[in-house]
């Protein structure tokens, strides 16, 4: 038999409004109808409080308070409340909100049948669950319950989140099953289930371990019962998605480990910055980083890129993120049914006999009664960690070594101390401990202390004569940073090669001090003279005047210049740096060759010969009618001369 036919509200009109059609879900605290707005003619969600609940004044008013804040959220990411009414003609009498109805799946139900889900569906999934909760969260409202089965999705892609206000006004676990309390655990933060601190943090907490479990296809703490799981978040950190899914991007890894950080200080401070860190990481990633198919995924289908949220522009901006939302890609979603409504959660009825058994029983008692054993559990659970076997590493951090040694032996630890540099801790005060301060450890664990010995200071090393490479390694090797470089002139050091340091050699400075590189440019450039044309003894003595050393080429060569005296110089005269040897080579005088005789010649065929022997060639004379000769010449024909002399013809 069809449970739905048994439920007494369906086919009901409550408060004279809403006829409840169908049911969809069960939970801990309320059961989920379909229903229609007669006045409106619209279909809606009718969330109606089991009895138990609803025989309580306070919490119905609590219920009521909550709703109506909840009611105040106008946000497209938000399951919308419309109204909220009590219908006392109903048996028994009926607490029911009326809210938007939104067919499709669950975020559960799309992780149970994809597994794990690539970055870019991940993201696109909860940017609008966080800019949803950031409406919340600005609005002074923490929602206390986030998990997959409070994530909607629609057919078209659209994402909303249910159950807005519920979880606070019950103040406390509501589910009915191991499996639900399960469900629920899993997603609480450290301080909630220790203190039951809540805050946007507490939500933003939820969210990191909602990416783990998109990104990797598990929750990153499991255990066979509750108490299991909430040790894990009391005393293990959320592991990177990187080792259950290798090839993750680091950004991915870093901004799950910083929402689920166990410190609440640490953690982003509410939705809207998680969300602007989200999409600071989407611009980050390519496209092949977002639609890598993680090996977890239950289907190869990848969906094509979506609608991105705008950049976040601060709180401060004309459009805030808080009222902005992102659709996911519809592609990725199970096909749904034309008839299609949200999964159910509820148990069988039992049959009639049992049923029978129960009627003096009130059927708030078994929800009620569950709820005060996981209360029981964790109290225990609490008990143990906070003051049995269990407890919290002091926070001793700036403390004197004296001062945090004893705090952490009172607490019941022993105690090793270790020494490590700190530019910033003053000496003998404590840097850091192994645990870290506040995780939950047994108390008789060791815990090292370490203490500061003050700013570290490096002693300059002697780099004279290296390399500019080798100089930097140098340094670097020694704990101090890099300054500047300065060229400077040395006859003494190669160039290119070290001088000195500035601070100098052996000078203790503060760790990372840069330190400024003298490099060597060589001897500085000066005026070579020109001692062409000197006899060599003098060309020598002007040479080592002026700081030049002096070599004679035994070869010695034909010039203009005397014999014995300088021909040429090497390097030739003008600059050059000081000490470098100066070559010279010796005149061995002008080179005499002997004269053609080119008398009885025409006058062009005399002075093309004479040019051929090397010799340049002046005419004298005339001729009235052309064709003149050569009748005579200096000097003479066959006699010697110096090579590229002149030698003079006359013609006529």
């Amino acid at each position: 038999m069809d449970v739905t036919l048994q439920d007494p509200l369906i086919g009901r009109v409550l408060d004279g409004r809403y006829r409840v059609e169908q049911r969809v879900a069960v939970g801990g605290m309320a059961t989920v109808y379909r229903g229609v707005d007669t006045r409106l003619d619209r279909v809606v969600a009718l969330k109606v409080m089991h009895p138990g609940f609803a025989a309580d004044p306070e919490f119905v008013e609590r219920f009521i308070r909550e709703a109506k804040a909840v009611a105040k959220l106008s946000h497209p990411n938000v399951v919308g409340v419309f109204d909220q009414g009590e219908d006392h003609a109903a048996v028994p009498p009926a607490v029911f909100l009326a809210m938007e109805y939104v067919p499709g799946w669950t975020l559960r139900d799309l992780m149970r049948d994809r597994g794990a889900l690539s970055p870019r569906t991940a993201l696109d999934i909860l940017e609008p669950v966080l800019a949803a909760l950031g409406a919340a969260h600005r609005a002074g409202l923490v929602h206390r319950d986030v998990k997959p089965e409070n994530v909607l999705l629609t057919g078209d892609g659209r994402v909303k989140v249910a159950d807005f206000g519920l979880v606070r006004a019950v103040d406390g676990q509501t589910a009915a099953t191991t499996q639900q309390v399960m469900g629920t655990v899993s997603y609480l933060a450290p301080e909630q289930i220790e203190r039951g601190a809540v805050d946007p943090r507490t939500d933003v907490y939820a969210c990191g371990v909602l990416l783990y479990e998109m990104l990797t296809g598990a929750k990153p703490h499991t255990g066979e019962s509750p108490m299991q799981v909430i040790y894990q978040h009391l005393s293990t950190d959320v592991p990177p998605p990187s080792q259950r899914v290798p090839g993750l991007p680091q950004q991915l890894d870093a901004i799950t480990l910083a929402a689920t950080s166990r410190d609440p200080a640490r953690r982003p401070a509410d939705a809207v910055d998680l969300l602007a860190r989200l999409q600071r990481i989407r611009h980050e990633l390519t496209p092949a980083q977002l639609d890598a198919e993680p090996p977890a995924a239950t289907s190869s289908a990848v969906g094509s890129p979506t609608t991105m949220l705008p950049p976040f522009a601060g709180p401060a901006a004309a459009a805030p993120p808080v009222e902005r939302t992102s659709i996911m890609d519809p592609a990725m979603l199970p096909e749904l049914p034309a008839d299609f409504v949200m999964p159910r959660h509820e148990a069988p009825e039992p049959p009639p006999v049992a049923r029978r058994r129960r009627r003096g029983r009130p059927r708030w008692a078994v929800p009620t009664g569950l709820v005060l054993v996981v209360a029981l559990l964790v109290s225990g659970l609490t008990w143990a960690l906070n003051g049995g076997l269990y407890t919290g590493v002091p926070a001793v951090l700036g403390e004197p070594q004296q001062t945090a040694v004893a705090a952490l032996t009172h607490a019941g630890f022993a105690v090793q101390v270790k020494q490590d540099f700190s530019p910033t801790v003053p000496k003998g005060s404590v840097i850091g401990t192994d645990p870290s301060p506040g995780a939950h450890v047994r108390k008789d664990t060791t815990v090292t202390v370490d203490v500061s010995k003050g700013p570290q200071r490096p002693t300059v090393p002697t780099v004279t004569g290296k390399s500019v490479n080798d100089a930097i390694s140098a340094l670097q090797q020694a704990g101090l940073g890099i300054g500047a470089q300065r060229q400077q002139g040395d006859p003494t050091v190669p160039a290119g090669s070290v001088i000195g340091t500035d601070p100098a050699a052996g000078a203790q400075v503060a760790a990372n001090t840069p330190v400024a590189l003298i490099v060597s440019s060589g001897p500085q450039p000066v005026d070579l003279p020109d001692v062409t044309g000197e006899s060599v003894d003098q060309a020598t003595s002007d040479l080592q005047s002026a700081g030049f050393q002096v070599k004679v080429d035994p070869n010695q060569v034909f010039s203009d210049q005397d014999p014995g005296a300088v021909a040429a110089m090497s390097p030739p005269p003008g600059t050059s740096q000081q000490g470098v040897t100066v070559t010279l080579t010796v005149s061995k005088g002008q080179q005499q060759v002997t004269v053609p005789d080119v008398t009885g010649l025409g006058e062009k065929d005399a002075q093309k010969k004479l040019k051929q022997a090397g010799f340049k060639v002046r005419t004298l004379g005339f001729s009235l009618f052309g064709g003149a000769t050569v009748h005579s010449q200096t000097p003479g024909g066959n006699g010697r001369a110096p090579l590229g002399s002149t030698v003079t013809i006359w013609v006529y």
